[in-house]
């Protein structure tokens, strides 16, 4: 009975050392303590009821149910061998026949369309709408905005990600049989953890794009450069770079190429997109061992061969998935300092 009173007097307001935590009742001018997640709130309302949502999310359907269909096949026609196969399972995102690629191949092409597509104008979009000084002007604090749109922008693309595994998961267990193992699910659940980091990353540097940019339209050329850039010739550049540190001529020795080839496979790993394909091969794949491009013939000679745990795979990409938390956390910070510096006027 005294708790119910106790509460009763908070409820109504007539103890003295009540807290309030009613908006209507906080002082004027305070900020609420979680501003962020009012903005939140709203940008994730816009994202779900936006047609973008709907064609984004339509359109990585489609590859999910092609690529799926097309590895299950893969499965079907090798059912005998794909039976001894440990995590079987996990070949659904792994495996593709032509003319498709695997899954998680074009996961790491797509995905970053989908953080470029929701924070090239998260920014400049209200700034160009004039809606952006009314919005800094009203009661929470001006970091909120910026925060707020971020993880809007992070929990619908990560929204996304989980509804097409879970199609691909569907469809594989339906025209399989194959229920994943519990180690499957792990596995599959560390990915999709990824891809939500790896995909923070572009839409933090699409969000910078927003900030640094009055206009949206170019703020979206600069990010959709980058992506090009970083997924079409970032081996390319890898290449050239090494040929120029690391000469291999046509007479090379084998000390020549092996260092050519490490300069090479090294500066690859400087793009995200080469990154995050390395950590989703280990994380998915447990009888993949390394992450190298290449493998010297001293060290197949003697390795054993059987399957990686989870927490051994997590071992050998535990760089890449720094590197991408790294990219991630830099650019966003990166927004966050020059959009507070800014100076928004009506």
């Amino acid at each position: 009975m005294k708790a119910k009173r106790v509460l009763a007097a908070r409820t109504d307001g007539s103890c003295p050392d009540a807290t309030v935590t009613s908006p209507a009742a906080r002082p004027a001018g305070i900020p609420p303590r979680a501003g962020w997640l009012i903005v939140a709130r709203k940008e994730l309302a816009d994202h779900l009821l936006s047609a973008r949502f709907y064609i984004l999310l339509a359109l990585l359907g489609l590859v999910a149910a092609a690529t799926t269909y097309s590895a299950s096949d893969a499965i079907r026609s090798a059912s005998e061998a794909a039976s001894q196969t440990p995590s079987v399972f996990l070949k659904l995102f792994l495996l593709g026949q032509d003319p498709l690629p695997a899954f998680y191949v074009l996961v790491g092409f797509i995905v970053p369309v989908l953080g470029i597509a929701f924070g090239f104008d998260a920014v400049s979009g209200e700034r160009a709408e004039g809606t952006l000084p009314r919005l800094v002007s009203q009661p929470i604090y001006r970091d909120d905005v910026i925060n707020g749109k971020f993880a809007a922008g992070l929990a619908v693309i990560g929204l996304i990600l989980v509804v097409v595994t879970a199609v691909v998961a569907g469809i594989g267990i339906v025209r399989l049989g194959i229920v994943p193992t519990a180690e499957d699910a792990v596995r599959l659940g560390v990915w999709l953890l990824v891809s939500v980091v790896y995909v923070g990353f572009w839409l933090a540097f699409a969000t910078l794009c927003s900030v640094a940019f009055r206009r949206a339209a170019t703020a979206l050329l600069v990010a959709i450069g980058l992506w090009i850039v970083a997924t079409l010739f970032a081996s390319l550049l890898a290449t050239l770079v090494a040929g120029v540190l690391a000469p291999a001529p046509a007479d090379a020795t084998a000390d020549q190429l092996i260092a050519n080839a490490t300069m090479t496979d090294t500066l690859s790993r400087l793009a995200p997109p080469t990154l995050y394909s390395d950590a989703t091969r280990i994380i998915l794949d447990p009888s993949a061992r390394t992450t190298s491009s290449f493998v010297l013939t001293s060290q197949v000679y003697r390795a054993v061969q059987s399957t990686l745990s989870i927490d051994q795979s997590l071992l050998l990409v535990w760089i890449q998935v720094v590197g991408i938390v790294a990219l991630t956390v830099v650019s966003f910070a990166v927004a966050y300092v020059l959009f507070m510096r800014q100076e928004v006027r009506s």
